[in-house]
């Protein structure tokens, strides 16, 4: 991936033919998003508007012919991460910015693509009928909940919020291999939000949570920012205790399966803005996760 990198920074031509290439494709759209990401930061807001212009052609003919928004809005939503990030030079806040980001675009879908999303719900819905036939088979009837146009927006807003900052971190992640090296790692590590920020998005997500059903996808927003602080403080910890990538990857996995350890990911993450865990666990010689990159490294 590195390389991918170092060969879009080598001039404009490069970084549009890899941008252009991913961005009308659902699998490697992502791609385009991250070197967006990646020329905004390095070259200005100018270089990644003029090369988002030209993303926007294969996007929004995937978007005119299928229906289908979310590479348009995942190269926007990434861009617009990274001017902010790029502006203020401030990760925490560039991430929260994934949550008026998700906000938008589920409001959008909302008022804009009902058509899109009744087919989705058609599908999600033939696809249940089918799993309840088959738990149905032993003799005691099975209904399965259908998710309604509410809910399938409000999800793939949260879809939209967390790719966009997964892939504004890939872009920082190349930005250090390439100018910087360790620059990243100590910075994502060091990601902390104050009491009233995660208060807020807390007080947010349960107040969404707490109308229904339709808009517990849309409570997901207001909890991206607060999973990414809460594995940059699993991170900041494994490095504390000098654990290895074994160790991370079977955290990664247990997140990945088991719901319990998904708020307690959250949890820590809103006692982390209390406490600051960091500054209380004592850094081994010669490191600092609180460690920020200096303004000509940036």
């Amino acid at each position: 991936m590195k390389g991918l990198a170092s060969f879009v920074m080598r001039g404009r031509f490069q970084a549009l033919l890899v941008t252009v290439a991913g961005a009308g494709s659902l699998l490697f759209c992502w791609i385009s998003a991250a070197v967006l990401a990646l020329v905004t930061l390095r070259k200005g807001m100018g270089q990644g508007a003029w090369l988002l212009a030209w993303a926007v052609l294969p996007a929004g003919a995937l978007l005119y012919a299928y229906g289908d928004s979310g590479p348009l809005t995942l190269l926007v939503g990434t861009t617009i991460l990274a001017a902010v990030l790029r502006q203020t030079v401030n990760l925490p806040l560039a991430v929260l910015a994934c949550v008026p980001v998700g906000a938008i675009t589920g409001l959008g879908m909302v008022a804009f693509g009902g058509e899109y999303l009744d087919q989705i719900v058609a599908v999600f819905g033939q696809f249940l009928a089918t799993m309840e036939q088959q738990l149905s088979q032993g003799g005691e009837q099975v209904v399965l909940a259908r998710p309604d146009a509410r809910q399938i927006a409000g999800m793939l807003a949260a879809g939209t919020a967390a790719s966009s900052v997964l892939c504004l971190l890939l872009a920082r992640y190349w930005q250090a291999a390439l100018y910087n090296p360790g620059g990243f790692g100590q910075e994502f590590k060091a990601l902390h939000y104050p009491p009233v920020v995660t208060a807020g998005l807390a007080l947010a997500a349960i107040a969404l949570a707490s109308m229904g059903p339709q808009y517990r996808t849309w409570a997901v927003i207001c909890v991206v920012p607060l999973a990414l602080v809460g594995f940059a403080l699993v991170h900041a910890r494994a490095e504390w205790r000098g654990q290895g990538k074994g160790w991370l990857i079977g955290f990664y996995l247990a997140w990945l399966f088991l719901d319990p350890v998904k708020l307690l990911l959250v949890f820590a993450a809103i006692a982390d803005s209390w406490f600051n865990f960091r500054r209380r666990w004592t850094p081994k010689p010669g490191t600092d996760v609180s460690e920020r990159e200096t303004d000509e490294d940036r």
